[in-house]
């Protein structure tokens, strides 16, 4: 079992997931509304704003993860996580700005930001709970 804890560590250790889940993100919020699939017929109130709890929440446990394979003290990692935190809320307010003023045909929408703040808040505690105070 512990085995399978040091792969599973090994992985999370990696730069290669936040870097490529904040890449996606940007990526993903950046494309032109043109190029944002049509929903026609069946239509999920609300489901894109799941979408930013979701890209949001693990981008801060998949940074919060590699950091806590670092192995390193309780108040850095406190204090890290904290900055992982402000990150992700400011990357996706920013985000938005950047929908409304700079790419065609998306708009600026607070209930994304909201939705972004409470997936990035929710990872936040669920990794000071859980993280710091259950090391594997």
């Amino acid at each position: 079992m512990r085995s399978q804890f040091k792969k599973i560590e090994k992985l999370l250790g990696t730069l290669y997931l936040p870097l490529g889940w904040t890449i996606i993100i940007i990526i993903l919020l950046c494309l032109p509304g043109s190029m944002m699939p049509e929903e026609k017929g069946f239509e999920i109130p609300n489901f894109d704003k799941f979408v930013h709890f979701i890209l949001f929440g693990v981008l801060v446990l998949l940074w919060c993860f590699y950091y806590f394979a670092k192995k390193t003290a309780l108040k850095i990692s406190l204090l890290i996580y904290f900055i992982i935190f402000l990150s992700s809320c400011t990357m996706g307010i920013s985000l938005e700005y950047v929908q409304k003023y700079f790419i065609p045909n998306r708009d600026f929408e607070l209930g994304d930001i909201i939705a972004d703040l409470i997936g990035s808040s929710i990872a936040y505690g669920f990794c000071n709970i859980f993280l710091i105070r259950n090391p594997l």
